[in-house]
């Protein structure tokens, strides 16, 4: 027979209910005072979704608590204490073959890493000083650099390969690059935050554009805001670290440096601070482009994007401040890839015309993927494959390869008006945010394509 609670019993399950509710309850207040006092408002309504789940489950399992204690309260005492030592004994087990060896005191605590330098994780001690500190970070409104903000060219070819100079300085001479490590706050997609590590405040950071043989002094500079230290590899040049042995700026430093731009191509530019995947996930990459001294040959419009991969603790679309997650970097799923640092980057901002030649700079400042680059809708004219100058170029191409911390260069004549899309056609990437929209201005050409444009599928699969 089913053994009877004592009324005495019940008065004790009681108490025990109302210690559960004030523990509760206690937690509860105790959390809200730490975040109020650690970040304030802000960082209160950072936090809603996830205080709201948060306070959900807690409570959830403050009442499944109190049901396993009603349910074991029938049970005699040696079946008790045995069944919940193994219990222990069981999960202890468990944690101890799953997780590991620990890294401590850092987010997530479980990512082990046998790099070079310090593991992927953030330091707790930095997570706390990021929410002390969270009302002195910029709030960026839009993180995306231009695609159209490419400087002009030194030289550039014209028919019957003679040379135009464009500027006045087309000797080998020297030029001043000013970068400033900036960590900041901003949408990945609306109600969306992150916290970008940047340079100059967008992601990516400046396109900058120089010819063989100049001389390029860098003077890198870390806002004082910032929480860590940072620095600047650029692959264009040669010397220890791509210029980050000698680039390495705590907050509030700036440093200055010099190397000669030897070969011609586009290359890649990110933070290399241990540990540098961290860095570039948070956004820290641009280009680089280096001329020949002829220049490339002369175009009507150039573009800049750059591909990259963000990796958040929240699930993709999650709302409020997501924080950076390393266990996904280490297992390569990124929450979110983008063109130009968040979703819808190049939604608007590229427009040609009707017969313009068009040039664009891609980069790939993912840490993980390949990109397949294409445009739906146009053939690539010409592709200077991963980058390179003075190499072999590829002609009438649909998809070109980007490997993770490379480039390419396409060119491509736009012959019919329309928005054609930019993709990674890895497709799926889409659905992550990874495309943009070129604009073609002009007059249709029924030779090129005829149909009818005004109808349009009712269902995005087409059924």
């Amino acid at each position: 027979m089913t053994k009877k609670i004592k009324p005495s019993h019940y008065e004790i399950l009681r108490k025990i209910s109302w210690v559960l509710v004030g523990i509760y309850v206690f937690g509860v207040i105790a959390v809200l005072l730490g975040i109020t006092v650690l970040g304030g408002m802000p960082l209160l309504a950072y936090l809603k979704t996830t205080l709201i789940q948060a306070i959900g489950i807690t409570m959830a399992a403050t009442a499944s608590l109190f049901f396993f204690l009603r349910l074991i309260w029938r049970l005699e005492a040696l079946p008790l204490g045995i069944s919940i030592l193994v219990f222990i004994l069981g999960s202890g087990m468990f944690v101890s073959a799953s997780v590991g060896q620990l890294y401590a005191f850092q987010y997530p605590m479980y990512v082990q890493s046998y790099g070079t330098g310090s593991g992927p994780g953030l330091p707790f001690k930095n997570v706390l000083s990021f929410f002390r500190h969270l009302e002195t970070f910029e709030v960026v409104k839009d993180i995306s650099e231009n695609p159209n903000n490419v400087p002009s060219p030194i030289n550039q070819l014209i028919a019957g390969g003679a040379i135009e100079p464009v500027t006045d300085d087309t000797l080998p001479t020297t030029r001043r690059i000013q970068l400033e490590a900036k960590e900041v706050l901003a949408e990945i997609a609306p109600g969306v935050t992150f916290n970008y590590w940047t340079f100059n405040g967008t992601v990516p950071g400046p396109l900058f554009r120089a010819q063989v043989g100049d001389i390029i002094e860098v003077t890198i500079s870390n806002h004082a805001s910032s929480l860590h230290h940072h620095n600047v590899d650029f692959h264009a040049a040669t010397g220890p670290g791509g210029g980050g042995a000698v680039s390495v700026v705590n907050p509030g430093e700036s440093k200055t440096f010099r190397f000669k731009t030897l070969n011609p191509g586009l290359f890649v530019y990110h933070c290399a601070v241990p540990n540098m995947a961290s860095h570039m996930a948070h956004g820290m990459y641009g280009l680089f482009l280096v001329e020949p001294k002829e220049g490339l040959p002369k175009v009507d419009k150039e573009f800049y994007v750059m591909q990259g991969e963000l990796y958040t603790a929240g699930t993709i679309g999650r709302k409020g401040l997501q924080i950076f997650d390393a266990k996904k970097m280490m297992d390569g799923q990124p929450e979110y890839i983008t063109f130009n640092g968040k979703t819808g980057g190049l939604d608007s901002n590229m427009k040609a015309f009707v017969g313009d030649k068009v040039r664009l700079y891609v980069g790939n400042g993912g840490v993980s993927h390949t990109s397949s680059f294409h445009i739906v809708g146009e053939i690539f004219d010409t592709v200077y494959p991963e980058a390179s100058i003075g190499g072999a170029r590829f002609h009438n191409v649909q998809t070109t390869n980007i490997p993770a911390g490379g480039a390419a260069i396409v060119e491509l004549t736009v012959d019919y008006p329309g928005k054609y899309i930019l993709v990674d056609h890895a497709l799926m990437r889409t659905d992550k945010g990874a495309w943009g929209v070129l604009e073609v201005v002009g007059s249709t050409d029924p030779e090129i394509m005829d149909g009818n444009f005004t109808e349009h599928a009712r269902s995005s699969h087409g059924h």
